[in-house]
């Protein structure tokens, strides 16, 4: 398969560059439009590696979008209606750097949490309940193991921590003081409805979602988007069916390939980020188009 050249940056100069993310640009096209480029850039342990994982930006915005449109009866998202690539850059030559890897969305005021579900003990979570028996502050059963599927899904959000700063998590009513009782009550209830819907597709296709990320923004009337990215191995765990069993960390199409291989080295995870092995690239890289073949078909 023939995997186009890895984007590290893009470079779109007729357009206002607003900000680079762990993984995303952000451009300004005016008062009520933005176009956000999803580069090769991979992050672990919230530090941006110096190498990219080539063709991840295509992945993901190919699988956002998908989840993105089929859950548009659950909430809107942020991908704008009006305008098109071709609109934003009308440059052909400039068009391809981006292409497939770009969206042009609407500008929305995001809110300052991330809104995590947790369907399965694993992570921090596991680490959380071998402490106290609770994750991020909420009790669970004695006696379940790693890898174990929760009772019900949980919501665990943390706050958004600035580029290189690891996120808080924080609790239910830190989120209520933070966007008052509406927003913080429909930001849980959108969060939780999308994971279950997702969950319960995904297993169909061969792929258990163990626990997920999103992020939300509201426009001026007040009405909540899902914004960012949605369901992707970036901002979630996927894992095998077929490989997944309780008691150990199951394989997995997300970057805790990368973190594995992270935690083989003597690194102080603070920037700067080592440099990849290109056989762990190519992994990488792998791991997110199966899993994008899996969902999409």
């Amino acid at each position: 398969m023939n995997v186009p050249a890895a984007l590290y940056e893009s470079s779109l100069p007729h357009l206002k560059l607003l900000g680079r993310g762990k993984v995303r640009d952000m451009y300004e096209i005016d008062d009520s439009h933005l176009l956000i480029v999803t580069t090769d850039r991979m992050s672990a342990f919230d530090v941006i590696m110096p190498d990219p994982i080539p063709g991840k930006g295509r992945v993901l915005t190919s699988v956002s979008n998908f989840w993105f449109e089929k859950m548009r009866d659950i909430i809107p998202n942020h991908l704008s209606d009006d305008l098109t690539l071709a609109d934003v850059i009308p440059d052909p030559e400039l068009r391809a750097q981006v292409e497939g890897r770009a969206i042009v969305v609407k500008r929305l005021k995001p809110l300052p949490v991330e809104a995590i579900v947790r369907g399965y003990l694993i992570g921090s979570g596991w680490k959380d309940y071998q402490r106290c028996g609770a994750v991020c502050g909420i009790e669970l059963p004695a006696g379940l193991q790693q890898a174990q599927q929760l009772p019900q899904p949980i919501y665990t959000p943390s706050s958004k921590a600035e580029v290189g700063v690891h996120d808080e998590n924080i609790s239910f009513a830190d989120t209520v003081a933070l966007m008052g009782e509406e927003i913080a009550g429909k930001v849980r209830d959108a969060s939780l409805q999308l994971y279950t819907t997702a969950a319960e597709y995904a297993r169909q296709r061969g792929i258990i979602i163990a626990d997920t990320k999103f992020e939300f923004g509201l426009d001026a009337a007040g009405t909540l988007f899902l914004i960012d990215e949605a369901l992707t191995p970036d901002s979630s765990r996927f894992w095998p069916v077929e490989q997944y069993q309780v008691g150990i960390s199951p394989p997995s199409f997300d970057k805790q390939y990368l973190r594995d291989y992270l935690e083989t080295l003597d690194w102080n995870k603070t920037a700067p980020g080592p440099k990849l092995p290109e056989d762990v690239s190519r992994k990488c890289a792998e791991k997110y188009r199966e899993a994008e073949l899996k969902l999409l078909g």
